[in-house]
Formats: C-alpha cells, structure tokens, sequence
C-alpha cells in the first residue's frame, strides 16, 4: 500500500511538472505570438500540440499565425478544430477566419456553411450584412472576371516581390531578394528577410535592370508599400518604426509601422522624416496619392478603426503640413482587412480585403470616391486578378488601361509575385441610367439656358446638379439601383420634378416645361413680361386683334385659368400718328377688344379692366413730327398686361 502511495504522489509531482513546463512553453509562444513573431509562434505551438496539450486559446493563435502567413491549408485544419472541439468558447471571428480559408482551398460549399453561422452569431456585422445581401456574391465575381489579360513581370525572384508603384517610366516595388540571410536581419513574422525598395525602368541608371532606390530610404529593417509625387520628387513609404538607426517596439514588444516622406534633392533622397500622425502604438502603411496630391490615403489600425486595418486618409495641406486622418467608413471598412490603397486619375479607390465577399484570402475591390463620396457600391474586380489566395497592391493606369498587382498564388516564382495586366473592359462600378433632356417654358415652348437640373435621393439628399446648355438641354448619371428625384429649376418659375424608380441600366428623357411663377409678381407688373410673351401689336389704324398676337393672348387666357384669382387691367397704346384725340379713341377699342376677346374664351369680366393711353406712352423717339420707319411706329401700337392682384 505504502508503494501505491509513494507511486502515486510520484507520478501527481511528474504529472504537475510536465503541465508546468508546457504551460510555460506555451507563455514562450504567446510572447511571441503578441510580437507578431508568428513563424517562432507556430514552431512553438507545434511542439506542445504534438506533447498532446490543447486549449482553445492556443488553437486560436496558431490558426491565427498560420491565417495571417497565408497558409491556409494549415489554417483551415487548426479552426476546424476549434470549432468542432470548442464551439461554445471561441466567438464569431473565428468562423469568420474558418470560412475565408475554406475559400482559399475552393471548398465554397463548406464556406458557405460556416459564413451561414457566423450571421446567426453577429448579425449586425458590417461583413454579415454584406455576405446577407449578396448571397450570390460569386455570380456578382462571375460576372466581373474575364475583364484582365495577365502579363509576366519580368523582374519577380525566388524572394517576395510586391507592392508597385508608378514611378517615372518604371515602377518602384519591395522586395526582400538582396537584404542578406543573417538571422538578426530576418523578419520573425514570417521567417523571411526584410524588405528593401527596387526600382525598374525609371532612369538611365536602371532601365531593364533591378537597382535599390536608394542607401537614404533602405535599412536593415523593412521598407514597402510607396507613392510618389507626378513630378518625381516627394516620395512616400513604409518603413518599420525606427530612430536613429535603431528600432522601437511598443509596450507589447512589436515594431509598428510607419509612413515616412522623402525630397530628392541633386538626385538623392533626403530630409527623410516620418509623418505626424504616426504613433509607437499603432501602424500607419501603404500610402497612396489622389490625382491631385492634396490627399494621401493610407490603412492603419490606429483609434477609430473599425476592424483589424482600415482605409483612411488625411488632407496634404499647401504648406506641406497634414490635416487630421478620417477613417472612410464603413461601407469601405469592415472588421476585417482593407488595406493596400490606391486611387486613379477618375478617383476610383483600388484596395485589397477579406471582409468583403470575395475568393479567399485578400481579394481586389474597386469603389468610386469622386466628390468625396466613399458610400458607392464597392465590387470585386474578379478573375484572374483575384484568386483563391492572397492579391494585393493593385495599381492601375486608366489611360493606357494597363496595371499591375501582387500575388501569393501557387504557380508563382517566389513567395509573392507581381503581375501586370491589361484590361480589355471596364469595370461597372455602378449599375448606370443615363438621364437626359430639355428644360422649357411651358407657355412659350422656349428653351431655358442656363437653368438647374438637380437630382435629389430618397433621403432627400442632393447628390447631383447641373445646368442647362445653349440649347436647354442636359445629361446626367445616375445609379440605376437606386430612386431619384430629377427636379428643374429657374428664377421665376416654378419647380418641376419627376421620380425615376430603378430602372436596370435603361436611358431616359425628360424634358421639363415650366410654369411662370405668377406669384412672385405683384401689382403692376407686365403679365406679358413674367410670361416672356412676345408683344401684342395692332396695325395701322385697326383696333382688332392680329393672327399672330392672338396667339399670345392665348397664353395670357392660360395663365389665368392656372391662376383663378388672377385679375389683370389692358392697357393698349398706339403710335403718335393721327390727331391725339382719334388715338385715345383708337387705343380705348384695343383695350376693349382685347378684353372682349379674353371674355369670348371664359375668362370673367369681373377680372378684366381695360384702359386706352393714346400716344402718351411711347416707348421710343417716334412722337409727333418725328420721321421714324413702319416698324419703329409699330413697336408703340401695343398692349399690356397689368397685374391688380
């Protein structure tokens, strides 16, 4: 019996000892792990697997350091066990994570599985509401794909090739194919060596060969994602957080990274600082220009951040000072990956995510930003610039429509490669209805130049104006997936709008005929001139109303028939020819007949007057003993409509 209990104490002291050392091995990997050492995380975790101690915590960081080192096939394996083994204790992330690597293995069906639980358990996700409102996101990639022609990249290596940017007639790119193989020099993320930046085809000094750009920007740290200036001389690019010459790691140990800008002066890169919005305790990387440079785009994870990176961007002020970063929001963000900015000359935001329905790993998605806009639809560009695995770092020319992306997909040289490309159709962004027309008066049939055409949405927001040209007409875009209110308007008329509900790419007409705005007259203003009418004119010597004026008199009649309270005095005149007496006379009969006649089509005589003035009101030089022509006597043998209320 004494041996029994001497066994079993030995083997409870043994037992406690072996749950100890793999407790602290385990430590050993958690450090490292929150280092973002993920490559010594891995080694670490292995080991204490294979010794047959498990927990969901340490399932969570090894498929995590296998997620973010895009080895899917490893991370799929590890989330898989979390989920079947420690369902209850993990929470919707890591369905997330499990379903982004099924795609990334083809296995849609079981993605589409796991993407069915993680809605149940967060519902208000930004990523659930997506992947529930484009169930069928994989015909949406259908049908954007086959737009690309890719083309081989004749500078990739065995090493990590990535992130192109424009610059003069090449390209700049990070790579990490010539830092040394030193151990002190490696980048425990991934095990591999730190990145420098290349450049190709920019200069006489580099054309058709790989030369470093240059001792200033390169250290022994990482140097990556870059954006230049169109006149080649303000450059802007990731390095890890380091002074001096020497790194810093914030208080968990890891090196942050940060933006830096760089002046080329006598053809070398100087007053090399980093920006002011850059912090020890959070990274801000990939930085991108707008077309007209007075904003930079950029992903961190900084304050404000909605998941584990998020596009933001920040205005360059004229004095080469910043303004404060604004996230983009989310209908870009989500509470995964958006990273890997880059904006085109139409202002269309290129970037790289796992948050969005995609393929698997970080997929390309296109979104138009103009007028400061960032809640468009944002589409997968499709294949083959997306695949199952991780593509990144996309830039695009739109006039030569030709690119170049990065890629981790198998059938590549080295760990990552770049590709260039070409497209032979445009992306639609948005589902387009092309809305066009006139805008009139509605009495005359005249054109109006110069009048406002808005669009107003559903939410009764302007998103849209313009104006009428030399010919009163207009054109607009729309989005066709949504309703809009097309509304024209002109200075003393009244506004017209008409709805135009959804209409799947279909082009419209609407031409808009306005009323005059009676009520912005007031008593004694000339009805004739709010209506633009042409002058009422009489002949020589008749008092009875002519063919052409009468159509005039006509739009008068309607006028007041749209205005029942409308009441209105003629006031006809005559030239200075003939005795003053007979002119009164004369001018007298065309007040009456005028109003005679407007009585004859419904118009009751209680809102008619009628008044003669002679000649005493001409409006030209044409008075008595003044030799004028037929045409100068006829412009004062008119009548007018006066408003009395």
């Amino acid at each position: 019996m004494i041996k029994k209990i001497v066994s079993l104490t030995l083997f409870i002291f043994f037992l406690g000892q072996y749950s100890y050392a793999q407790e602290r091995l385990v430590e050993k990997g958690d450090k490292k792990y929150n280092e973002y050492s993920f490559k010594p995380a891995i080694d670490i975790y292995k080991k204490v697997l294979d010794k047959g101690y498990v927990s969901a915590d340490l399932l969570k960081r090894l498929g995590d350091s296998y997620y973010f080192n895009a080895d899917y096939q490893e991370a799929s394996s590890t989330y898989k066990r979390l989920v079947d083994e420690y369902a209850t204790d993990i929470g919707p992330e890591y369905y997330f994570r499990y379903a982004q690597t099924l795609k990334s293995l083809g296995d849609y069906d079981g993605s589409k599985g796991i993407m069915e639980k993680f809605t149940r358990i967060t519902s208000d996700d930004i990523r659930a509401i997506a992947y529930k409102s484009e169930s069928d996101y994989l015909e949406e990639i259908r049908k954007n794909s086959g737009r690309y022609e890719l083309e081989n990249f004749d500078f990739n290596s065995t090493y990590s090739d990535f992130a192109p940017s424009y610059y003069k007639e090449g390209l700049i790119f990070s790579s990490d194919r010539d830092t040394g193989n030193l151990a002190r020099y490696r980048h425990t993320w991934n095990s591999k060596d730190f990145l420098d930046l290349y450049k190709v085809n920019a200069d006489s000094i580099s054309t058709d060969r790989v030369a470093k750009i240059g001792e200033n920007v390169n250290t022994r740290l990482h140097e990556s994602t870059s954006a230049i200036t169109k006149d080649g001389n303000t450059l802007y690019f990731t390095r890890n957080n380091i002074k001096e010459g020497k790194y810093i790691k914030d208080d968990k140990g890891v090196i942050r990274l940060k933006i830096f800008r760089a002046v080329l002066i006598d053809n070398v890169w100087s007053n090399i600082e980093e920006l002011p919005f850059n912090s020890n305790n959070y990274s801000v990387a990939n930085p991108a220009l707008s077309p007209d440079e007075k904003t930079l785009y950029f992903a961190s994870d900084m304050p404000g951040t909605l998941g584990e990176s998020d596009i933001f961007k920040v205005t360059i002020n004229s004095d080469r000072t910043f303004g404060t970063p604004v996230n983009l929001g989310n209908n870009i963000n989500t509470e995964a990956r958006e990273t890997f900015p880059f904006i085109t000359t139409e202002e269309v935001l290129y970037m790289s995510s796992d948050g969005h329905p995609g393929l698997g790993g970080l997929d390309v998605f296109a979104t138009r930003i103009k007028f400061g806009k960032y809640n468009g639809a944002v589409v997968n560009v499709g294949e083959p610039v997306n695949s199952k695995m991780d593509d990144f770092t996309f830039i695009f020319n739109e006039e030569s429509r030709k690119g170049y992306f990065a890629s981790n997909r198998t059938e590549g040289m080295g760990s990552d490669d770049i590709y260039g490309f070409i497209e032979h159709t445009p992306l639609q962004l948005e589902c387009i209805q092309d809305v066009s027309g006139t805008v009139r008066d509605k009495i005359s049939n005249e054109v109006l130049v110069g009048a406002t055409v808005k669009v107003i949405d559903e939410d009764n927001k302007e998103i849209l104006t313009t104006i009428t040209d030399s010919e009163g007409r207009y054109s607009l875009s729309l989005d066709c997936n949504k309703g809009n209110f097309v509304r024209a308007l002109m200075q003393g008329y009244v506004p017209s709008e008409e709805y135009l509900g959804k209409s799947a790419g279909k082009a419209n007409i609407i031409d808009f005929y306005l009323e005059r705005d009676l009520v912005t007259g007031g008593f004694g203003d000339d009805l004739a001139k709010l209506l633009q009418l042409s002058t009422i004119y009489f002949d020589f010597d008749r008092y009875n109303i002519r063919k052409d004026s009468e159509i005039e008199v006509q739009k008068v009649i309607a006028a007041m028939e749209k205005y029942p309270s409308l009441k209105i005095k003629v006031n006809s005149h005559t030239d200075s020819r003939g005795p003053d007496a007979y002119n009164l006379w004369l001018s007298q009969k065309r007040a009456e007949s005028t109003v005679n006649y407007m009585i004859s089509k419904g118009i009751t005589q209680d809102r008619l007057k009628g008044e003669g003035f002679g000649e005493i009101r001409l409006i030209n030089k044409c008075t008595n003993g003044v030799r004028c022509s037929a045409k100068e006597h006829e412009f004062n043998r008119r009548s007018e409509f006066i408003i009395l209320e």
